[in-house]
């Protein structure tokens, strides 16, 4: 920037975007001084270099707001887990529905997890049945993104919330004060959640198992 730049020559370019062309250094830097703007490398490594007549401390600020809005509005995927048995009890499987219900209408993506154990093993429709129940009865708030498949002793599917139900998760989120995700997992960290790479978001096992 300004004095900082090596070049003899650089290609410039005006306040509004405009092509001023290849100019001697120096008369860039002059050029610069008579508006009282800096001379700010954006392209180092072309040849001539490519300079811009900007405030840049404004041009620092602004950057650093957008970064800010960005990071704000920025939706991070979290999926949270949800385990069942095959012979689930109809009470229990209510409240870990209500659970599924509840994290879909917060945004977040939801891996339900049968787990099968001895010879339930070899009746792998009892697993998708309910599956298929549990899709039926949250149709409204999410869909199947990921189909029943079988994993070793476990079968699993993912839920994810319609675009409408992340969106109003998003709004009421914005009308309590925006509350940041990273401190909502941080405070799921020290409840016991753990984050699975390769995610962009935490992995909760809330079963209850």
């Amino acid at each position: 920037m300004n004095e900082q730049i090596r070049a003899r020559e650089v290609r410039l370019v005006g306040p509004e975007g405009e092509q001023v062309g290849i100019v001697p250094l120096e008369r860039a830097l002059q050029l610069a001084a008579d508006v009282d703007l800096d001379l700010v490398e954006v392209a180092p490594m072309a040849r001539p270099p490519v300079c811009k007549l900007m405030d840049f401390g404004k041009f620092k600020y602004e950057s650093a707001l957008k970064a800010r809005e960005a990071r704000r509005n920025q939706q991070q995927t979290v999926i949270k887990e949800m385990k069942l048995r095959p012979k689930i009890d109809p009470h229990d499987y209510e409240t870990k529905k209500g659970h599924v219900v509840r994290f879909l209408k917060a945004g977040d993506k939801v891996k339900v997890t049968i787990m099968f154990r001895g010879r339930e093993q070899s009746r792998p429709e009892l697993g998708y049945r309910l599956l298929r129940r549990l899709e039926s009865e949250i149709s409204e708030l999410g869909y199947v993104e990921a189909a029943p498949k079988q994993d070793g002793r476990n079968m699993i599917m993912v839920l994810a919330p319609h675009r409408a139900t992340k969106a109003a998760a998003v709004a009421a989120t914005a009308s309590r004060g925006g509350a940041p995700r990273e401190r909502a997992e941080g405070s799921a960290a020290e409840a016991g959640e753990t984050t699975a790479a390769g995610e962009t978001g935490a992995v909760a096992d809330t079963s209850g198992e």
